[in-house]
């Protein structure tokens, strides 16, 4: 079946290595993702837009099974629902590899048996970024049919700019060698999890951004406990402790299992 998009994005890996700053290993498995250009001091290379030609109209770009109006929520998996669990996480951030608030994404994609729900809205549904530009999805793997390589599409759209169109792979599938829109600087970077699979991938949108100064290394008090802990955010600047070893964070972000601060060094710094 012909859909949309052959997407590119340039990966900010190169850009990462060069001043010595390794990519977050516990999500290796994909190109570095956006975040870690804040550390590098690079400019984050924008998630381009375009599509394989063969639609009749502009209008169709995001292929035969977008609907709009999708409800808005987080979690698309229902009681009873078939498929690997998976979550994929991340961030949007703008020219300046700073958050995005508020900016929406509307995923949608297939169930187990690669079939998408073209009457209802399942495996649908939108939702807008938080505070430090962070998005969260809970789903399934999504299945194959003939011609494509496993994806989710998405809609990701700052607010009052314009909409992005794109799709995301997974790594080390077989299809994606022969899949003629498959982009591999669109991969997210995918992880186990017990049974279930955690994935992540950040968007750099189109937006203005005045960059910030280098994160400072004096004492700032992080929100909550100075003991680095899961599910706590985390501003550029904040200092914790883990192990006993003490810590700057670089980029403002939640704390996520695996992304504790010695795996991450994109995200923190001893000192």
């Amino acid at each position: 079946m012909d859909e949309e998009t052959q997407l590119s994005r340039k990966t900010v890996l190169k850009a990462a290595l060069a001043a010595g700053v390794a990519a977050p290993v516990a999500l290796f498995g994909g190109p570095a993702l956006a975040r870690t250009s804040v550390a590098a001091g690079a400019v984050p290379e924008l998630t381009p837009e375009c599509h394989d030609g063969d639609e009749p109209t502009i209008e169709q770009t995001e292929g035969p099974y977008f609907k709009p109006n999708s409800p808005e929520r987080t979690n698309l998996v229902t009681p009873g629902t078939q498929g690997t669990r998976l979550t994929v996480t991340g961030y949007v951030f703008g020219l300046a590899c700073q958050p995005v608030n508020r900016a929406l994404l509307d995923f949608w994609q297939a169930d187990v048996n690669g079939a998408y729900d073209n009457v209802g809205y399942t495996f649908r549904g939108h939702q807008y970024t938080n505070a430090q530009g962070a998005f969260t999805l809970s789903t399934i793997v999504p299945g194959l049919y003939p011609g494509r390589t496993r994806h989710i599409h998405v809609k990701v759209q700052a607010p009052g700019r314009p909409i992005l169109t794109t799709q995301l792979y997974f790594p080390n599938e077989p299809r994606n060698n022969t899949d003629t829109i498959f982009d591999a600087r669109l991969l997210m970077t995918v992880r186990d999890n017990g049974s279930a699979k955690e994935a992540a991938f950040d968007f750099v949108l189109n937006v203005p951004q005045t960059p910030t100064s280098t994160p400072s290394t004096s004492p700032t008090t992080p929100p909550g406990d100075t003991t680095w802990a899961v599910g706590t955010v985390y501003a550029a600047g904040a200092r914790v402790t883990y192990g006993g070893q003490g810590y700057v964070c670089l980029q403002g972000h939640t704390a996520q299992p695996g992304w504790e601060p010695p795996a991450v060094p994109a995200l923190w710094r001893a000192g």
